[in-house]
């Protein structure tokens, strides 16, 4: 994909103009309204198997305890198509790509269909994506069940790729396929065999080697967790329950490692820019701007709203207010708020700061907003929904009062994967591809020896996996869902998905750009949301809604 010329980086820290012509003035249409952030003296905060769409999936619990045996045979019948997912073409969306020209974006109409992985003699790496298929494609052809008959070897659109794989890459491939033989052992209930296979793992990954490597070790950990629990060996109400009971919390909460990680990201930070660009377009033309956001953390994509709003043509605003929604941290916002109104007065921006703390959404209502009917209110939310999934009222409730506020736009960033199946087997490999692909972007953003890859790891995308993997009920609760899923959720609340302005997509492009790594990052059109990816795998959504 050709990039068009890349914006010079302020050595200061500022980042660049996220939308300027080659002659480097600024274009003013609608399409192209571009603005800065700097970031001086202040840390900014922070294809997979078959998706369950149907709307029942955004809250389906794991299998009940008390399953029925013709229960678990129809489950355990599905093993083996579940897992031939795999070896399957990755397919993009159904837009396909888009694609920057000196014209702007490009929305392809085609399909794109990645296709047989392909070695080149300039001995190219291949992807993690790539290397898990072809430990699929191993898994299937080691499989002697009579379900799998069907499938034939040269149909596999991988079966002449295995030549021209480095030593590594080999070792690589075998990791995954014995992790996947393991897995499938655990499904059976065939214990022992499948901890034999976790031990031979156990001797090739580690937490420190490259990114495949680390992939497999949480996941071996995972997968014995998941077998000292069906064995009675560890309880389920253990020590580790208040752990579980704050992942959710701590995954989505400000840290140092967070801030580090936004900084390195092009991946987050795009979706941050976009998802601001989308929020200023929905407000556009209003002299007064409410937003309430709703996953504020160090309020970084406030900081950025003010910057954009002050730098629309002719400068409308008069006053931005902002209210702060949450149920934990009071003062770390506070301080974000302090924060805000100090880069607010530094630009010469009229600005309110307002925290809403409750301990149970449930108690979430309008009559806390302060609402001004002249101001134009917007709603923002980065990863802050996921974690109700599990708590369907409190979701449900805050829609609610969402709905009665009728705000001009609301813009939700989501996590792109389908996490929240039912069944093991499906979570366990359409988790290798998303966590496989964090793995990999960490590689490249942070470096293998860079402490806060270890912490991120450790400490979230570990914990994530050990909890997608080995956790069930009320005790699981990453329960990330497929972008169909939330279209048919919003649409019980009268919501429209808005198309996104081609601004929205410069800046997810632009902001890329002044990453050396940058052309990583994959941008596609599902529907009206775009769709950020690492090498073609999708990582998170951005959106935009409006109530009918």
């Amino acid at each position: 994909m050709e990039s068009n010329k890349r914006p010079p980086f302020d050595s200061r820290g500022k980042l660049p103009i996220l939308y300027e012509d080659d002659d480097g003035s600024e274009n003013k249409s609608k399409a192209t309204d571009g603005f800065t952030f700097a970031t001086d003296n202040h840390q900014v905060g922070h294809a997979p198997l078959k998706d369950f769409h149907s709307f029942d999936a955004l809250f389906l619990d794991s299998t009940p305890p008390l399953r029925s045996y013709k229960h678990k045979m129809k489950e355990l019948a599905d093993i083996e198509s579940q897992y031939s997912e795999l070896i399957k073409p990755h397919t993009q969306s159904h837009q396909g790509p888009v694609q920057y020209e000196a014209s702007g974006p490009k929305i392809s109409t085609d399909a794109v269909n990645r296709g047989p992985v392909q070695h080149e003699a300039s001995g190219m790496k291949i992807s993690i994506d790539s290397v898990i298929r072809l430990g699929g494609e191993r898994f299937i052809q080691s499989c002697s069940s009579t379900s799998m008959n069907d499938i034939s070897t040269a149909s596999h659109p991988y079966s002449s790729s295995f030549s021209g794989l480095s030593d590594q890459e080999v070792k690589d491939v075998q990791l995954i396929e014995n992790l996947l033989l393991s897995a499938e052992k655990v499904t059976h209930q065939q214990f022992e065999q499948s901890i034999k296979l976790l031990d031979w793992c156990d001797v090739l990954s580690s937490s420190s080697g490259n990114p495949i490597q680390r992939l497999v070790h949480y996941f071996s950990e995972a997968l014995r967790e998941k077998v000292d629990k069906e064995t009675g060996r560890a309880s389920l109400c253990g020590s580790g329950k208040k752990d579980v009971e704050n992942l959710a919390r701590r995954v989505v909460s400000s840290n140092a490692t967070a801030t580090m990680l936004y900084e390195k990201s092009p991946l987050f930070q795009a979706g941050c820019f976009s998802g601001v660009q989308a929020l200023v377009d929905g407000v556009s033309g209003s002299k007064k701007v409410h937003v309430i956001d709703l996953s504020i953390r160090q309020g970084t994509q406030c900081a950025i709203l003010m910057q954009a709003l002050v730098s629309q043509p002719n400068c409308l605003i008069e006053h931005l207010k902002i209210t702060a929604v949450g149920s934990h941290s009071k003062q770390k916002i506070e301080q974000t708020g302090d924060w805000l109104k100090c880069f607010a007065e530094s630009i010469n921006l009229s600005f309110s700061f307002n925290l809403v703390i409750v301990e149970d959404m449930l108690d979430f209502n309008k009559d806390l907003l302060e609402l001004d009917p002249d101001e134009a209110l917007g709603v923002y939310t980065s990863y802050g929904l996921w974690g109700m999934i599990g708590q369907q009222d409190r979701l449900d409730s805050l829609m609610n009062v969402i709905k009665s506020i009728n705000p001009c736009v609301m813009v939700v960033c989501e996590i792109a994967a389908n996490l929240n199946s039912p069944y093991f087997v499906n979570r366990f490999i359409e988790g290798l591809f998303y966590y496989g692909t964090l793995f990999d972007s960490l590689e490249e953003c942070l470096g293998r020896e860079d402490e806060n890859r270890t912490i991120t790891e450790s400490m979230y995308f570990g914990k994530g996996i050990n909890n997608v993997v080995a956790s069930e009920g009320n005790e699981r609760v990453i329960r990330h869902v497929h972008i169909n899923v939330w279209r048919k959720f919003f649409a019980q609340f009268g919501m429209k998905e808005a198309e996104l302005s081609l601004s929205s997509l410069y800046q997810a492009n632009l902001v890329t750009e002044k990453f050396s790594y940058g052309s990583c990052c994959t941008f596609d059109r599902d529907g009206d949301s775009l769709v950020i990816g690492w090498k073609g795998t999708p990582v998170e959504y951005v959106t935009a809604w409006k109530f009918s």
